[in-house]
């Protein structure tokens, strides 16, 4: 695993990344706050070694500034400091470091965080097994392509233009939009109990056929409810089994499975279901050709307080740039290639 260490003494740099590099730790450093984030944002560490303190941006204002950004994954923030008072390391803590070590700092003891560190890190392997329960869902309909992919992405970007809207603020912060993007994919799990000959029907569906296809939403919301009996409390299957419920329902409360409407759809499922839908439009289907942006677009503006949030088709109006490229990142036609 690449370490990052962040101090703004050189020789203290140098006496860490010698004693990482003979343990066998592939190491980076950085100088200042602003070219740790940098080096963050890259994606290419998830440890970071701080000194508490520097000039300019101290290892307290790095922690928040880690927490407040959507980096993909989780970032461990070990605080390098001499400080010992109870109430500095809960300062610590809370602008959202993860452990301590003490000056001067003993190799065993670091070597021990570390892998402390790196178990926990491991814990995001389930991640991987998120994705992969809905790619099994995804696996049974030939012509989803990226479809998991895009609606992730589109899911992220409005959560992340809303996260700047007052109304949203408290509810939709970094985490919020790093675990829509995590659970999303588990919007349509709940099609691994749909028989083939509904879900796969070249042809558009009876009423008896649709009936049946409508109740992967309570299929879905079922099995992550079942995970959540067992694991109560865990925050990003509660957000999954809130997207497979309630992902069909309409804002006027036309939609289904419970015909719920407004604010009490949550507010997860009322951002991915104008994903999908996007996404549904602009794809080809076993019943339709994919519909151009410039078809699909005012289908969903026209929408607004019928389907879709008001506010939510806003964020979609202002990011329509970021939609175009993300449809074109993940083309239906080099996914099914692939």
């Amino acid at each position: 695993m690449r370490i990052l260490i962040v101090d703004d003494s050189k020789i203290a740099l140098e006496v860490l990344r010698n004693a990482l590099e003979q343990s066998g730790h592939d190491v980076v450093t950085a100088s200042d706050g602003n070219q740790a984030l940098a080096i963050l944002r890259s994606g290419t560490c998830r440890l970071v070694i701080s000194d508490w303190e520097m000039p300019q941006m101290d290892g307290i204002q790095l922690c928040r500034a880690i927490r407040s950004e959507d980096l993909l994954g989780y970032i461990y923030i070990i605080l390098l400091t001499s400080r010992n008072l109870i109430k500095e390391r809960v300062e610590g803590l809370r602008a959202g470091a993860d452990d301590f070590i003490s000056k001067p700092f003993d190799p065993s003891e670091l070597l021990a965080r570390i892998n402390t560190a790196e178990r926990i890190l491991a814990l995001e392997t389930r991640d991987v097994a998120i994705f992969a329960m809905a790619r099994l869902a995804e696996s049974r309909d030939p012509e989803t392509g990226a479809h998991l992919e895009r609606v992730r992405s589109y899911s992220r970007v409005l959560a992340h233009h809303m996260s700047g809207i007052d109304k949203f603020r408290a509810e939709i912060d970094a985490e919020y939009i790093r675990l829509i993007y995590l659970t999303s994919p588990l919007h349509d799990i709940g099609k691994v109990g749909i028989p083939d000959c509904v879900l796969l029907k070249p042809g558009r569906l009876n009423d008896r056929e649709f009936e049946i296809m409508k109740t992967h939403t309570t299929l879905g919301a079922q099995t992550l409810d079942a995970a959540l009996r067992q694991f109560p409390g865990v925050k990003f299957l509660q957000m999954g089994r809130d997207i497979a419920a309630s992902h069909h329902e309409r804002y006027d409360g036309t939609g289904y499975p419970q015909r719920i409407a407004g604010n009490a759809i949550p507010l997860c499922a009322r951002i991915v279901a104008l994903a999908d839908v996007y996404d549904a439009l602009t794809s080809k289907r076993v019943y339709k050709e994919a519909f151009d942006h410039d078809v699909a677009w005012p289908m969903i503006i026209n929408e607004a307080g019928a389907h879709f949030d008001p506010d939510i088709v806003e964020a979609f109006e202002r990011n329509e740039a970021r939609f175009i490229a993300i449809r074109d990142q993940f083309d239906e036609a080099q996914a099914l290639a692939a």
